[in-house]
């Protein structure tokens, strides 16, 4: 049978869901079975929902009624997560936001941020065409600037250097923002699957496999850390702080009604179609 064909993310948050795809002894039985191809978050929807992929660690915005969710693993927050940040040019409040810059990592950022101002806030401001994840050339043409994943969490380690150049900013936890509305966990990411990749075996050995490799990641978080340290410039006790604290991985109950939540706010707002019901892979 041909190897399954993965669309995932190179960001340090699903690091530990990935762990024994990329270390020794499970990576080369793994291999076997998978090819893995690192994108971003958008990319790994678009590939997924376009057949160039048969599994993709997608933002939830992206979820379709032909795809299924694979059970056990996600990347979420219980409150803070600190790699959504919606940095606001100045000490206005929220409701004074008029324009807003977005990268082009992830729907689900963007529909979470317009959830915020719309439904929460009463407010509607311009969003403005996709740019790349540069917060300062963001906030020369933005009154805020949504950056998400490794860029958000780089901007906060900067951000005296950011606002050296453009003066003082209010740093917001998008996440932060969700759950104190809602009283819910912020979810981004699920894996998702197009069933018809799949037999009833390797369903069942997809699963897992998946749940053998965030549970080894989990595991094995300080190895992570030790090695994201080369990779990224961000001081190694704020990685740890975050694969700990800030990311959580497991899709539990609370977590599949915040997903449905957001759905159904996100289609209220004109953000995102409709998503009548969650479809999960049967293993």
């Amino acid at each position: 049978m041909p190897r399954l064909r993965i669309a995932a993310i190179d960001f340090l948050n699903p690091a530990p869901l990935l762990y024994n795809f990329e270390h020794a002894p499970a990576a080369a039985e793994l291999a076997t079975r998978y090819d893995v191809n690192y994108t971003l978050p958008s990319q790994c929807a678009a590939d997924l929902l376009a057949g160039r992929a048969d599994l993709g660690l997608i933002p939830i915005a992206a979820l379709t009624e032909d795809l299924a969710i694979v059970p056990g693993c996600t990347i979420a927050s219980l409150h803070k997560v600190r790699s959504i940040q919606l940095i606001v040019r100045g000490n206005r409040p929220l409701e004074d936001v008029r324009t807003i810059a977005t990268d082009t990592a992830s729907r689900s950022s963007l529909a979470y941020t317009q959830i915020l101002f719309r439904s929460f806030l009463a407010s509607d401001p311009l969003f403005l065409p996709p740019m790349s994840a540069d917060p300062v050339a963001m906030l020369t043409q933005a009154d805020a600037a949504l950056l998400i994943g490794d860029p958000a969490l780089l901007a906060i380690e900067n951000r005296h250097t950011i606002e050296a150049r453009i003066g003082p900013c209010t740093w917001i936890d998008i996440a932060e923002q969700w759950t104190n509305h809602t009283h819910l966990p912020w979810v981004a990411a699920v894996w998702a699957v197009r069933p018809e990749a799949l037999t009833p075996e390797s369903a069942t050995r997809l699963h897992s496999d998946l749940t053998a490799s965030r549970d080894a990641g989990l595991a094995h978080r300080e190895d992570i850390v030790r090695e994201w340290t080369t990779r990224i410039s961000i001081p190694p006790g704020v990685i740890r702080h975050y694969l700990h604290e800030n990311i959580h991985y497991i899709l539990n109950p609370d977590c599949i009604q915040a997903i449905e939540f957001f759905r159904a706010q996100a289609a209220s707002i004109g953000a995102l179609p409709p998503l009548p019901k969650l479809r999960f892979l049967t293993t």
